[in-house]
């Protein structure tokens, strides 16, 4: 691969707006895309794969805008291999300021047999349309889709037919995820070799994930000489996904002394945009997932919990830090030993003795028999016993609704045993409530969750309430029941408050707030 000036980069081609979305129920809105797109590009992602142009005219504006906006990555539309879809692809991407026309045909018997092309017909298509492609655009990609289905001799022929007409990356897909490591390594290490003009282009591999193989099989396949993985965040994709960006990433950093390639991936950003493509995409992230799942980095048991304490390296082969956490988590559950709690009730403001701590473990373990996670409220019940959080109380309140305006909140508040009255407007009668009450006493706590649960049917229903506020790092939750919802919402807001302000006074100003358990922050 003479072009390439750095034979240990690999290129990280992400596909998550293309063949990401592909995936049922996976659908963003424009503005989704775009910002996905400039998140990618933030994040030193070297060609994103934007979408798929002729699909539609929304997809064809979200590549184009994307294209107009782009200021470091190479921006790809996908094509068939025909004129118009290549047209239309040119048309979106033109503008980059960097751009790649990317053209595939399936050139396995079982996808020849689709368009009822022979070996020589096909053959001549990929031709013709490759050159058309290299006409309008320098840098092109071409893909025999199921390539590691296809017949060997013609798979050669027909990569080099692509290489001739013009094409600048070879991207040789698993579209079944049906190969194994070192077959991955060996195709594209015979290509090389035997393919004439091989040495002038780029060699890609893009793994899907049908036997729960793609990032090994990506990997291989770079250690057979591909330069280029193609990838989504999350292994977002069809039926079982795609390689996962930050999967690849993080093995080519972690294991450089057996991979010696590098990418220029800002990895402290892989936590953030896994977020994102989770929410706008509506596919959560498995807990146990490589990297980004929520037990990535957590630790329950005893004996895990008592060796990270002791040096973290015990059982974390990357530092949370460098996908972007604030640190590990020590989930608190029946597993868990002495040390990790006195280390948690430390980061509450605790300072306990060895026989206070015998007696707070035997009542931890009790409550830990009986819930899946003790949580941060549950050792501070467990400290404080029956003292009363009560430095805000809700006296009185008054609330009007209804069609003909925004909704408007009179609360009445007891603090520190003054009673101060605060009106506010929101949309609707809880936001209302929630800004009187701010403004009564003024905090930074972010709202994190909000929920309702009837207790019992009908209109006169018990409503039990939770909330979950966040400040500097701090969690605290608060419930109530209340036949009146909007009371309920009050005094569980007013709850989790009280319990922040628990922890201000236990952690004291400019304390470390250590860690944020992973629950809270996904």
């Amino acid at each position: 691969m003479t072009n390439v000036t750095d034979q240990d980069r690999v290129l990280i081609f992400d596909t998550t707006l293309r063949d990401g979305e592909q995936s049922p129920g996976a659908t963003m809105t424009h503005a989704e895309k775009l910002e996905i797109a400039e998140l990618l590009d933030d994040m030193g992602v070297d060609i994103i794969e934007a979408g798929f142009p002729i699909a539609s005219e929304g997809d064809f504006k979200a590549v184009s805008e994307i294209a107009e906006r782009s200021k470091n990555s190479r921006i790809c539309g996908l094509a068939r291999a025909n004129f118009s879809d290549i047209d239309r692809c040119w048309e979106a991407v033109k503008h980059a300021k960097k751009n790649r026309i990317h053209t595939f045909i399936g050139t396995s018997p079982l996808h020849r047999a689709i368009p009822n092309l022979t070996q020589d017909e096909m053959a001549d298509k990929i031709h013709e349309t490759v050159t058309h492609a290299r006409n309008l655009c320098e840098n092109v990609q071409w893909s025999p889709m199921d390539a590691t289905r296809t017949e060997w001799d013609y798979l050669c022929r027909v990569i080099e037919i692509a290489i001739k007409a013009g094409a600048t990356t070879i991207n040789i897909p698993d579209t079944v995820g049906y190969t194994a490591p070192m077959e991955s390594a060996d195709l594209i290490r015979r290509l090389i070799e035997t393919v004439p003009g091989a040495d002038d282009v780029i060699f890609a591999t893009h793994c899907h994930n049908d036997l729960g193989m793609a990032t090994a099989n990506s990997l291989a396949a770079v250690a057979g000489g591909a330069r280029q993985i193609e990838c989504t965040i999350n292994g977002l994709g069809e039926r079982a996904g795609n390689t996962a960006l930050e999967e690849v990433v993080m093995a080519l950093r972690t294991r450089n002394d057996i991979m010696p390639w590098h990418t220029g991936i800002d990895t402290t950003k892989i936590m953030h945009i896994s977020r994102r493509v989770a929410t706008v995409s509506g596919f959560n992230v498995q807990f146990n997932k490589a990297i980004v799942g929520k037990n990535a980095f957590a630790h329950e048991s005893g004996i895990h919990q008592d060796g990270m304490l002791k040096n973290r390296e015990n059982f974390e082969i990357m530092r949370p830090e460098d996908i972007g956490l604030s640190g590990t988590s020590l989930p608190l559950g029946k597993h868990s030993g002495r040390a990790a709690l006195r280390d948690k009730l430390e980061t509450l403001g605790y300072e306990v003795g060895d026989n206070q701590l015998k007696d707070i473990f035997v009542r931890f373990k009790d409550l830990a028999d009986r819930k899946k996670e003790v949580f941060d409220d549950d050792l501070i019940a467990l400290m404080t016993l029956d003292e009363e959080d009560d430095h805000l109380q809700l006296v009185s309140m008054k609330v009007t609704c209804g069609t003909g305006g925004q909704a408007e909140s009179t609360v009445e508040l007891e603090v520190d045993g003054k009673d101060i009255i605060a009106t506010e407007h929101g949309d609707g009668p809880v936001d209302a409530t929630f800004k009187a009450i701010r403004a009564i006493f003024p905090n930074k706590a972010h709202l994190q969750l909000y929920q309702v649960h009837a207790v019992t049917a009908g209109t006169d229903a018990q409503a039990t309430v939770s909330v979950r506020l966040e400040e500097d790092g701090m969690i605290a939750t608060g419930q109530s029941a209340n036949t009146d919802t909007v009371v309920a919402s009050a005094k569980a807001y007013i709850h989790a408050l009280n319990r922040l302000i628990v922890r201000r006074e236990k952690t004291g100003p400019g304390a470390d707030a250590r860690e944020i358990s992973y629950k809270d922050l996904t």
